[in-house]
């Protein structure tokens, strides 16, 4: 019989606070890199489709591209400036989160959706 094992986290007031402030981080990054990702998607395809009516080859270097680690990198460009409290819990809370959308942007998972309080 394989078992495994079942651990009960009690967080005092201190790390409970912690938490709840690592997870609203990871549900930002995700929303805000599932939004820009569709933004920046869908001004491709408008350009592609331009090209295509007027006739011309797309410029491949006006294509945005929007990639999993395109997304990081400008998330970790503007958190400073536009979410300063994401410094105050570990990297890896908004970063983790945006690499989640690695499914959906290299067509493994055909939909997804934007995350709200459970």
């Amino acid at each position: 019989m394989i078992r495994g094992h079942i651990i009960e986290l009690t967080p005092n007031n201190k790390q409970a606070t912690y938490f709840a402030k690592a997870c609203g981080i990871a549900r930002l990054a995700y929303n805000w890199a599932l939004a820009q990702w569709q933004r920046q998607y869908a001004q491709d395809k408008a350009y592609r489709d331009a090209c295509h009516i007027m006739g011309i080859d797309v410029d491949e270097s006006k294509l945005l591209k929007p990639t999993q680690g395109k997304l990081r990198k400008q998330l970790n460009a503007i958190k400073r400036d536009k979410y300063p409290f994401m410094l105050e819990v570990t990297k890896c809370a908004p970063q983790l989160n945006a690499c989640q959308l690695r499914d959906f942007i290299t067509g493994r998972r055909k939909t997804t959706h934007f995350r709200g309080w459970i």
